[in-house]
């Protein structure tokens, strides 16, 4: 699981989810005069605890184990993403039921406690807030451009060594002074007398390596233009284009795997 790749809106689901499980510990629901008794907490209430506490932290786990996967993995033809979003509304659907009528429409008959109903407790109502600002980041962050910048900043990319450079000129090296020998050696460019001219130095390729990171998730290809991908980019890493290939760029993964990225619109070069 590769954690540059999480966002900030996975990070503010992250967030909702450590405050839903800090509410799930307090007071379910409360009465006027309840004369300092403890209530229960949300654990205590099975359909909270299921529609709320559970569907919440389960909807946020399987958003952010689907960000930082390199690959999507599918339950029942569908992606984990869409299974966390559609948990997070229904927690919170469920928590505002709830806030609603706190004791399934027990009024204040029998209670003890005066003859005030039953209101949302603390922890409900936070619950509440919680599994809305969920739902509300999981919705949002494909569709808000600032949600969807790198949770983790991206290291700077060093300098990478350039593509087909050869060694500064020097002894022994094309191009470099000979030492002289008898009569000053020969001039320089010419071969030696009664030799022959070495073969031709192909030319250096004009392209560079670079480090650049993807805006969005991509697929990388195989290399021999094969439909299925091998590795999925992740937005917030820095990966290396070692060259330009016919079907596009060709980029070497963190694990040394390389492949083609087809769709380079967009990329941020390091």
């Amino acid at each position: 699981m590769n954690i540059r790749s999480l966002t900030r809106g996975d990070g503010v689901v992250i967030g909702a989810a450590v405050l839903l499980f800090i509410a799930s510990f307090l007071d379910n629901y409360s009465y006027d005069g309840d004369n300092g008794l403890d209530m229960p907490s949300l654990w205590s209430s099975g359909p909270v605890l299921l529609g709320v506490v559970l569907a919440g932290l389960i909807g946020a786990a399987l958003i952010v184990v689907a960000r930082g996967l390199p690959q999507p993995r599918k339950v029942a033809g569908l992606e984990l993403g869409p299974f966390g979003v559609a948990f997070t509304l229904f927690a919170a659907w469920s928590a505002l039921g709830n806030v609603i009528d706190p004791v399934g429409g027990l009024d204040n008959i029998g209670n003890g406690f005066g003859s005030g109903g039953p209101d949302a407790g603390v922890g409900l109502i936070l619950a509440l807030v919680a599994t809305l600002v969920m739902a509300g980041a999981a919705i949002a962050t494909p569709l808000v451009p600032a949600l969807q910048a790198g949770l983790i900043p991206a290291p700077s990319p060093a300098a990478p060594q350039p593509y087909g450079a050869q060694p500064p000129a020097g002894y022994g090296y094309p191009g470099a002074p000979q030492p002289g020998g008898f009569g000053g050696g020969q001039p320089q460019g010419q071969p030696p007398f009664g030799g022959q001219p070495g073969p031709a130095q192909p030319p250096a390729p004009d392209f560079s390596p670079f480090w650049f990171a993807v805006p969005v998730a991509r697929p990388l290809f195989g290399e021999d233009g094969g439909a299925a991908p091998i590795a999925e980019l992740a937005p917030g890493t820095w990966y290396l284009a070692v060259e330009q290939g016919a079907q596009g760029l060709i980029a070497q993964t963190q694990d040394g795997r390389r492949g083609v990225l087809r769709d380079t619109s967009g990329i941020q070069r390091g």
